[in-house]
């Protein structure tokens, strides 16, 4: 579908050549999600934005479909671009104009008749379940709520590819969820390719296919997401993975699925690096199975902790094990 081969993308600055993408190659199947993850400045914004050339590669070839965008002329490439949609960081939609007339300038420019333009809009409002907010202005929707437009209006013409930059890094958590399930709707519905540039691993791991890591104009890494979980191979990737939230947490976890006592445990900054636990085991003889777990570095060295458990044992030695954790102050609090 895309094949990116030794591609080099060079700015004058003050005088000198800065190299931003410095000889990157990688290969996107159909349907796929690719991501694109790095730090500020690592190059991954002016790649993804050489994929349709906004920006003009300095040597390389990028293929879609067999076609080397690279030598296509402005007519082509405006062509081209038609089966190109490109999501932005900061939404860009018109402020002036109502989230269905967003939607609908992309069908408009190409002279699309009336009756067709509002059919589609109305067939994406659907879709990205906006259908009450056909008449509001974006000053009056959620940031999540832009951004699906925003999808919404990439995917009018019905584009091969949905390019994304930094899409989800203006978003909270709860919006981010909804894009990104709006992205992962795009891909199973309409098979659409999406190239995903990103800083949020959180975002890549829970949407990709495949991920690519970039530092200084390179791709230092490239795995599929459950590979590069496994065995990182780079310390800028293992840095990415070790700054995640937990990935489970008691909300996502019915408590009633266990069979023994679930305890949610509070360490401070006295108790976070004592076996306090282990010591427990081997006192009272329980069975521990840990659900989640977390320790955060507070301001002036400190450090806080807390984890999930399970105990399985019988109740006096449970109980005893509850008072001996408080005793070690521990914070205990019975969840189930």
């Amino acid at each position: 579908m895309i094949e990116v081969s030794h591609l080099v993308k060079e700015f004058q600055v003050d005088g000198q050549t800065f190299r931003a993408v410095d000889d990157v190659s990688f290969h996107v199947e159909k349907g796929e999600i690719y991501g694109i993850i790095g730090l500020s400045g690592a190059g991954k914004s002016t790649l993804v934005r050489c994929i349709n050339r906004l920006e003009e590669p300095t040597a390389g070839t990028i293929l879609i479909d067999g076609v080397d965008i690279c030598s296509l002329s402005k007519k082509d490439l405006l062509a081209q671009r038609k089966d190109i949609g490109m999501i932005f960081q900061h939404f860009n939609l018109f402020a002036q104009k109502t989230v269905f007339e967003n939607i609908a300038y992309p069908l408009e420019i190409q002279n699309w008749p009336k009756e067709k333009i509002k059919a589609r809009v109305e067939e994406l409002l659907d879709f990205i379940d906006l259908k009450a907010k056909r008449t509001s202005y974006p000053s009056s929707l959620s940031g999540g709520q832009k951004q699906r437009v925003a999808i919404a209006r990439a995917l009018a013409t019905s584009p091969k590819i949905l390019l994304s930059d930094e899409g989800t890094s203006a978003l909270d958590p709860i919006n981010t969820r909804q894009v990104i399930e709006t992205l992962k709707k795009t891909v199973a519905d309409l098979g659409t390719t999406i190239v995903l540039i990103t800083h949020q691993m959180e975002v890549a791991k829970d949407i990709c296919d495949r991920i690519a890591v970039m530092e200084k104009g390179r791709i230092i890494e490239e795995n599929t997401v459950e590979e590069l979980f496994r065995a990182p191979k780079t310390k800028q990737t293992q840095s990415f993975i070790s700054s995640l939230r937990e990935t489970t947490s008691m909300e996502e976890v019915d408590p009633q699925d266990f069979k023994g006592t679930v305890l949610r445990l509070s360490y401070g900054d006295q108790t976070v690096d004592k076996p306090i636990l282990s010591n427990c085991i081997k006192k009272y003889g329980l069975d521990v199975n840990l659900i989640s777990g977390n320790i955060n570095r507070l301001d002036k060295g400190k450090d806080i902790g807390y984890m999930h458990v399970e105990l399985q044992g019988d109740d006096e030695g449970v109980a005893k094990a509850i008072a001996y954790l408080k005793d070690q102050g521990v914070h205990v609090e019975v969840v189930s």
